[in-house]
């Protein structure tokens, strides 16, 4: 790996005696549904601030249109649940994790709807939706395809209702702080617009800053996934999994010039179709159980099919569900079809893959604790082996909820303990100035995302990665070895040394697994049915 990836510990030069101080017991990255209810489950028996790098509803729980797994049904079973989501994995899965966490679904529906979820309900029941290899219907929704955005909502309520929750918004967490005797975590130093650079000292912090879409240039996620959590717990020296792992979704709108939108798998779950622009309906020539296979194999016979038909896209024919049902089922979807002059009721939903969900992160044990002391993640800033190669539709959310919990309440415990007494040191960075030119950063955010597209995506080859990792670290002699004072410097810096680690990742397991697809090894190889875990020294990458 490149050494200006590596050196560098502090993106800025500092002196923790010229910057200003914050004190709680516990610190949260990150205020998506891991990081509130992580929040939340720590205020109970601690202080606790919650940062935030924009405003709350800014994360990706709040764009989630699917729903929450979790087993609701008679006719459903846990054990069935358990068994759909480790053969999603495809080999890679922990199902001690796996069991931990699907077990406690039906339990964590049930504490959200007190709080406030307004989950639909058909029938006096709970109504629930079947999504992509689910083998029964036990997704649960609010308001149809607004999900996220009312579990957030629920959440954020909620959390600024507790007294012992700080939530500080538009502040943008440069670096972990750390301990040079033991790798300790000690807190934070962050920036905002209006206080400048703070060291915030925390008892535990949680890593809940999930999302890394940006990396590519066809994303659902919203802007601020820019694998932030990821790179600041690389340069602070924590292990991390699976980086290689990246679910694409097989279905967001796809329009020249707009940005893309999600447009759920439930739509599918629903009974759309997908067609070409023949009006063929390709899926069956690609796997048995058609639109409603894993996601990783509907999103590459997509792009297969698109290649072999000569197309940008492919559409979801949704015409014979119905106007009013649909309308009913999926309004926010509906009213984007809308804007864009789509009739749902006559013409065809134009769709693409685009980058979703980074199964990959900070590793992260069933507590949600991390290699180094005092650190702790969840959500999808972690990977705990709950989703292996490929993540089965709304487990995430889910994840978010029971691995949040267990966190906060982990955290919490630990701040009691006698060796973590909060008190300021005086911590000093200092990097070298540098004289190389100053690229275009505007320039590199785009040529790294469109590069990651289309070496990194879908489809990948040794040849392509080689030459990606080879480009990323052209740029990082020009980009890492500057300090910017600003947002938008610090996550061009983290995005790059995010792709850098997913195409490390990528490179090296050489076979085909779950969401990742390497054309010039097309074939699972048993031995690869295992985790990549990394670390950084500051002399070299250490793959494990």
């Amino acid at each position: 790996m490149d050494q200006h990836y590596l050196q560098r510990r502090y993106l800025l030069s500092f002196d923790s005696r010229d910057i200003g101080h914050i004190f709680t017991d516990v610190l949260v990255v990150g205020a998506g549904a891991a990081g509130l209810r992580a929040a939340l489950a720590a205020a109970d028996d601690a202080q606790v601030l919650v940062l935030t790098k924009g405003d709350p509803v800014q994360s990706n729980t709040y764009h989630a249109q699917g729903g929450i797994a979790a087993v609701m049904a008679d006719d459903d079973s846990i054990e069935a649940h358990i068994a759909d989501t480790i053969a999603c994995a495809a080999g890679l899965g922990d199902e001690k994790i796996i069991r931990q966490i699907i077990s406690r679904a039906p339990d964590t529906i049930a504490e959200m709807i007190e709080w406030g979820l307004p989950a639909d309900i058909e029938d006096g029941k709970i109504a629930l939706g079947r999504e992509g290899a689910h083998s029964a219907a036990r997704v649960v929704h609010a308001h149809g395809d607004a999900t996220g955005k009312y579990l957030a909502e629920t959440l954020i309520a909620r959390a600024k209702e507790h007294e012992n929750i700080k939530i500080f918004d538009n502040c943008f967490v440069v670096d972990l702080v750390t301990n040079d005797d033991d790798g300790a975590v000690l807190g934070a130093i962050t920036f905002h617009n209006r206080y400048g650079l703070q060291m915030i000292w925390a008892k535990q912090t949680i890593l809940a800053a999930g999302g890394a879409g940006m990396l590519w240039r066809e994303t659902s996620n919203p802007p601020c996934s820019t694998a932030d959590a990821v790179a600041i717990a690389f340069r602070a020296g924590a292990e991390l999994a699976e980086m290689e792992m990246m679910q694409f979704h097989p279905t967001t709108l796809y329009i020249a010039g707009a940005t893309r939108a999600l447009i759920s798998e439930a739509v599918r779950g629903e009974g759309a179709y997908l067609i070409d622009r023949n009006g063929y309906r390709f899926m069956g020539d690609y796997h048995a159980d058609g639109e409603l296979a894993p996601r990783d194999v509907v999103s590459r016979a997509i792009v297969a099919h698109t290649a072999k038909t000569g197309s940008t896209h492919v559409f979801l024919d949704v015409r014979h569900i119905g106007e009013e049902r649909f309308k009913r089922r999926f309004p926010q979807i509906y009213q984007l079809c809308t804007d864009f002059d789509i009739d749902i009721a006559k013409d065809l939903i134009p769709v693409r893959p685009a980058a979703h969900y980074m199964i990959g992160g900070v590793k992260a044990d069933d507590k949600g604790r991390t290699s180094l002391p005092g650190l702790w993640a969840c959500g999808e800033a972690a990977c705990t082996g709950l989703h292996g190669a490929n993540r089965l539709a709304s487990n995430s959310l889910l994840e978010a909820l029971v691995a949040g919990k267990a966190t906060g309440t982990g955290a919490a415990a630990e701040t009691k303990h006698a060796n973590t007494k909060l008190t300021a040191r005086r911590i000093i960075s200092t990097n070298p100035h540098s004289d190389r030119t100053e690229l275009d950063l505007s320039d590199i955010r785009n040529s790294l995302r469109s590069m990651m597209w289309r070496n990194a995506g879908i489809v990948r080859s040794g040849a392509r990665l080689t030459e990606t990792k080879e480009i990323i670290a052209f740029w990082g002699r020009y980009v890492m070895d500057k300090e910017f004072f600003d947002p938008a410097g610090w996550e061009v810096q983290n995005m790059l040394t995010a792709s850098l680690l997913v195409i490390e990742c990528a490179f090296r397991r050489t076979e085909t697994r779950g969401v990742h697809y390497r054309k010039d090894f097309p074939e699972t190889d048993q031995a690869w049915a295992r985790r990549q875990i990394l670390r950084r020294t500051e002399q070299q990458l250490v793959v494990m």
